[in-house]
């Protein structure tokens, strides 16, 4: 912990993953998941998590496309694997609940502390028109917001990453807060960027990446930061 200190002493932006790390994903897709094939997926929502994690990184691994793109991609695929298949329409439905998607309960405390002192970011794979509907939900603006749809590429491609540094730079000014290990530690580890993990599903980092700091929720590290803990 006195590695973050002495990072957020010299940071002037903190930068953040949104889905997953700000807004419930988990929580968002499950509702979304049930809006989609009904209640009768309520015993196999898990099995739909993997699967959703799955389809996801291999639509996103290939030739970019619009996220509401992978989104219906991803929707067809499970109602085919569900054996209930879903029309065009209705697979293009689920990016339609995205911006609905609630942020955690701690989030816009965490960011209304920090923005009292940093400026603020967003480093998210989605697109602009859906991640604008999910910022009405926050109670802070944030200065910048790099998307997929920005850099044609998702995460953990450093794309996003290199074009933060490239115009909101220097990197020792610069602290990453994300859930994902793969999306967003991989990334910052390559780019030897400081990296603080919120680790809210209490998973097990067996991994070789090394966050500078692991936080339960955002609100740990924002208490942190105004030198609470």
């Amino acid at each position: 912990m006195n590695d973050l200190r002495k990072t957020l002493a010299q940071t002037k932006t903190i930068t953040f993953d949104c889905y997953g790390t700000l807004i419930d994903w988990k929580g968002g897709l499950a509702q979304s998941f049930r809006e989609l094939f009904g209640r009768t997926v309520e015993g196999r929502i898990d099995e739909l998590f993997g699967l959703y994690v799955e389809v996801e990184a291999t639509v996103e691994g290939g030739p970019y496309r619009p996220y509401r793109d992978v989104l219906s991609k991803v929707a067809a695929r499970l109602g085919s694997e569900l054996g209930m298949p879903l029309s065009e329409k209705r697979a293009q439905a689920l990016a339609s609940m995205l911006p609905g998607w609630p942020p955690f309960p701690d989030t816009n405390e965490a960011l209304t502390r920090l923005k009292r002192s940093f400026r603020l970011g967003v480093l998210s794979n989605i697109d602009r028109d859906l991640f604008a509907g999910t910022a009405r939900q926050f109670p802070i603006e944030f200065d910048f917001v790099i998307t997929a749809q920005d850099v044609r590429a998702y995460k953990p491609s450093q794309a996003h990453f290199r074009r933060m540094l490239e115009t909101h730079g220097p990197k020792q000014s610069v602290l990453h807060v994300a859930q994902s290990l793969y999306h967003d530690g991989k990334p910052c580890g390559e780019l030897d960027l400081a990296y603080a993990w919120i680790n809210r599903y209490k998973q097990v980092n067996d991994t070789a990446i090394r966050p500078i700091a692991e936080f339960p929720d955002l609100i740990s590290l924002a208490r942190l930061a105004d030198g609470e803990e």
